[in-house]
């Protein structure tokens, strides 16, 4: 079956209500391939709402999102096969070693040789000598590598990261983003969520700030993304 291929994720006036809560309302934003976009804004204000969304994990209220020219309906599993989550939760396995993890996860992928898979995936994160080794052992920031990789294996053309700053050193945070960008090189279409704006300043093409579910503009007061984002909350 030839992979399903989009270059653009479109998303068009989405809402997401929980109950009497909505989440989301009235959404747009579109990313393209060889895009990294971040989503910022307080607890609270929708950014996992938008990319479980994104990961088809749930389905909008009203509105709709689409890949490429299809619907995550229309596209079916064809679909799920090129996304890549990173949620906040790593879902690794802390019993098994860094390669069992990686191993595992590419049988379930459907990959062929999952051992030069995750071989491939290990040098990418740094953990070659730590592969033998229980993932409990880890420290987060090894953790966040492997489980980044984990997300990667199958080669998704739509990558959605969870807050995958939180609790990196400065080490783990530095290689975090030259990953990013070497995704970016390969014409991925990547959203992340973050807290980290000072993490994330200098790696993001664009930022869209969400503000109790709805979409605000970025300040244009020309500082530092910390600034520009201030200047959008508080509408200056």
């Amino acid at each position: 079956m030839t992979p399903f291929d989009f270059d653009r994720v479109t998303v068009s006036d989405v809402s997401r209500a929980y109950g009497r809560r909505r989440a989301l309302n009235r959404v747009s934003l579109s990313v393209t391939s060889g895009e990294i976009v971040g989503l910022l804004g307080p607890n609270g204000a929708g950014k996992s709402t938008l990319l479980g969304l994104l990961s088809t994990l749930i389905e909008p209220s009203s509105g709709e999102i689409r890949y490429g020219d299809k619907t995550a309906r229309e596209a079916g599993p064809a679909l799920r096969a090129r996304l890549g989550l990173l949620a906040h939760e790593l879902q690794l396995y802390p019993e098994l070693t860094a390669r069992e993890n990686l191993e595992f996860f590419a049988g379930l992928y459907g990959l062929s040789d999952p051992p030069d898979r995750a071989a491939a995936a290990l040098s990418r994160a740094g953990l070659v000598e730590r592969a033998a080794d229980t993932v409990q052992g880890f420290s987060r920031g090894m953790r966040q590598r492997l489980a980044l990789e984990r997300a990667l294996l199958h080669e998704p053309k739509l990558v959605l990261l969870d807050e995958p700053f939180t609790g990196l050193d400065e080490f783990s945070s530095r290689a975090l983003g030259d990953r990013l960008r070497q995704l970016r090189a390969d014409r991925r279409v990547v959203v992340l969520a973050t807290h980290d704006l000072e993490a994330v300043d200098g790696v993001l093409d664009r930022a869209v700030i969400l503000r109790d579910g709805r979409v605000v503009a970025l300040g244009d007061s020309g500082g530092s993304l910390r600034e520009r984002y201030r200047a959008g909350l508080t509408g200056r």
